[in-house]
Order: structure tokens, then sequence, then C-alpha cells
């Protein structure tokens, strides 16, 4: 799995490709945004447009940092999930609990004006 960071008028943005798994790349997707918990920001772009597989445990991450941002009135909001993963989103009804969208311009203006998760 690989992470890039971008920042877009001051909302970051995730590009996550690859496979995130139990063990390392769970491990890498958490630091990442266990940083971005610290930093001032209104919200965080996850780009899952390149990640070819998540597992239980990559789920899991998102769930509980869903919970962990908004506890410090931050967002998470999905881009451009493929087919698979929001299948899976709708199979465990998170597709309720995150917000997604298919256009980066849409997420960030979401993230900017502060609105809170569905």
């Amino acid at each position: 799995m690989e992470i890039v960071k971008r920042v877009v008028k001051g909302i970051p943005i995730l590009d996550i490709s690859g496979s995130v798994t139990l063990g390392g790349s769970s491990e890498e997707l958490a630091r990442k945004l266990e940083e971005l918990l610290d930093e001032k920001i209104k919200g965080v772009v996850l780009n899952l447009e390149n990640i070819d597989y998540i597992d239980s445990t990559g789920i899991g991450e998102l769930v509980g940092y869903l919970s962990k941002f908004e506890n410090v009135s931050k967002r998470i909001v999905l881009l451009k999930p493929k087919e698979r993963i929001t299948k899976l989103l709708k199979i465990t009804k998170l597709d309720n609990v995150f917000k997604t969208f298919e256009k980066e311009e849409e997420a960030i203006l979401w993230c900017e004006r502060g609105e809170s998760n569905p």
C-alpha cells in the first residue's frame, strides 16, 4: 500500500493505492490519520480510487478514525470508492455512516463547509 498526502484548499487528501489489510498497511493508514488528528483542519478526504482490496481490519480502522475525528469536530469523507468497496459499505450498512463522493471538488467543499458526517 502507498499513501500520498496532498493538500487542496487547506483540506488534506490521502491518495491511497494498493490493499489495506491486517498488518503494515492498516497500521500505516492509522499513523497517517493519527497525524491528521493533531492538525488544524476541518476534515480529510480519503481517495480510494486506487484501492484494490480492503479487509475487515482496514474497514475497522476507517470506522475507528471516523469516531476519533468526529470527537474533535473533524470530518472524514471517502472519494471514488471502487464498486467492490461500495458494495462492502452497503452490506455492512456503513454507506449510511460514511459520506462518499465521486468528484474531488465536492468532497473538498463538503469538508470546507464543516458539515458533520451523515
